[in-house]
């Protein structure tokens, strides 16, 4: 048997329930030689076995293609382990573990299903799914009533998309491309920091506000303003959307002209150069819903287990949300960004390092401070002081360092070393909101929220 890559030719079919037995388009599964099975489940001449042979082929192509699947045990381990003993330092570890091959599975499929949609639709939808772990998490901290664990874990996305994601892109590709100066495209790269300072600026007043004492009605001005803030930022995020639509279809009439021109030579073999999908159309579908109810399901046993995994691991809360969730909720992005930086293929990392920082911040963000007003939880956008600097001064540099348009690995390496900064900070950081909440109050947190009271 040859690769995985070598043992699928896909076509494109668009109704294939209504083609014959004998124009049906088939796939060849490598099975055997010379063997093929037709490209419809449904088909009268395809039996239980056939069926079966291209299910364990599909899962073999999804969960074997790729070394950090041999991860994916992890996950049932950690419901094992919650049953058994009920440790929530090794549920959290191996929770986390477990997330790490669906999160990048996911972007995976989306990748696949992007073949099918265009680029357009493609990168909207890679730039969604990819940011669905994320998403599951907080969702699932807000019914816990976790609020501060959801602020900090899309904050600790931004971060970590813009710092780590995005600096291990640069540092790469400038290592790989040494001989000359990587290039992208400069106005992409002003808009989304653009809309990243808007985010800064709603997540600003609302902690401005709390801590200036200036609220008009005490403990319901800093709610509502950052209610309505939130509903302008998912408006200003949708048409952020209706922009990128119309100004793609105006790039794409000037590449298909342009392509017209050159299919004689695209003919004569270039074309085979280009990337094939893996997966079906709609089995990338299928796979999208499996990964994320998977991602939806151990994500709860993640959620349960943050407490209880701080005092078992003697890590601060902050630094398990800031720090090790966003970077298991970003590994599609991760891999994805380094690989097309390796490829010269800049303005695609910069889409998926500072897209997601965006589509979180623009998004994210509001959207769970809406599901939580909805819920009857407080969700507001005053990160605390602490965590609104850090991302002021992250909005900063990144700005900095896209504003010539270029990029080289020392550029990488300075934002990695950012990032270092930013997770000692958060490992010495002891959030007054969070000690607040947990019970029951030793000495210690005792004296600290004293402390605080006596100094507001």
């Amino acid at each position: 048997m040859g690769s995985l890559e070598e043992q699928y030719v896909i076509e494109e079919d668009e109704c294939l329930l209504n083609r014959g037995p004998t124009d049906r388009k088939v796939l060849y599964l490598g099975a055997a030689p010379n063997r093929y099975y037709p490209f419809s489940l449904f088909s009268e001449d395809c039996g239980w076995k056939e069926i079966g042979n291209i299910v364990l082929s599909r899962t073999k192509v999804v969960f074997f293609s790729n070394k950090i699947n041999l991860l994916v045990p992890c996950g049932p381990l950690a419901v094992l382990v919650d049953l058994v003993t009920g440790h929530q330092g090794s549920v959290f570890l191996l929770s986390l573990l477990g997330t790490i091959p669906l999160a990048e599975r996911l972007g995976w499929v989306t990748e696949q299903l992007a073949f099918y949609t265009g680029p357009t639709v493609g990168g909207l939808l890679n730039a969604t799914f990819g940011n669905a772990t994320e998403l599951i998490i907080s969702i699932h901290a807000m019914k816990s009533g976790m609020i501060r664990v959801v602020q900090q874990s899309l904050l600790g996305s931004i971060l970590s998309n813009m710092l780590l994601v995005l600096g291990s892109a640069f540092f790469s590709g400038g290592i790989v491309h040494s001989n000359k100066e990587q290039v992208f495209n400069k106005a992409n790269a002003e808009i989304n920091t653009g809309l990243l300072l808007v985010a800064v600026m709603g997540l600003l007043f609302p902690a401005v506000l709390h801590f200036t004492r200036t609220e008009l009605h005490f403990g319901k001005s800093e709610l509502a303003l950052s209610r309505f803030s939130s509903c302008v930022m998912l408006v200003g995020y949708v048409a952020f959307i209706c922009f990128q639509l119309i100004g793609q279809r105006n790039v794409s009439v000037t590449v298909n002209e342009m392509a017209s021109n050159q299919d004689e030579s695209e003919a004569d073999g270039s074309s085979d150069d280009k990337e094939a999908p893996k997966i079906t159309k709609w089995e990338s579908i299928i796979w999208l819903f499996i990964l994320t109810a998977s991602i939806s399901f151990l994500s709860e046993y993640l959620v349960n287990a943050i407490e209880g995994a701080s005092v078992a691991l003697n890590i601060p809360v902050a630094f398990i949300s800031v720090i090790l969730l966003p970077i298991v909720g970003n590994a599609a992005e991760h891999a994805s960004a380094v690989m097309f930086a390796i490829k010269d293929e800049l303005d695609m990392s910069l889409g998926v390092a500072v897209g997601s920082s965006t589509q979180i911040s623009m998004f994210g963000i509001p959207f769970c401070v809406v599901y939580g007003w909805v819920l009857g939880h407080p969700m507001d956008l005053n990160f605390q002081l602490f965590e609104t600097a850090t991302l002021f001064m992250t909005v900063l540099v990144v700005a900095f360092m896209l504003q010539e348009g270029t990029s080289n690995y020392f550029k990488g390496l300075m934002l990695l070393f950012c990032y270092l900064i930013v997770a000692a900070s958060y490992f010495v950081h002891i959030d007054p909101e969070s000690i607040r909440e947990s019970l029951p109050l030793s000495p210690y947190t005792g004296r600290m929220i004293a402390c605080e009271l006596f100094w507001k």
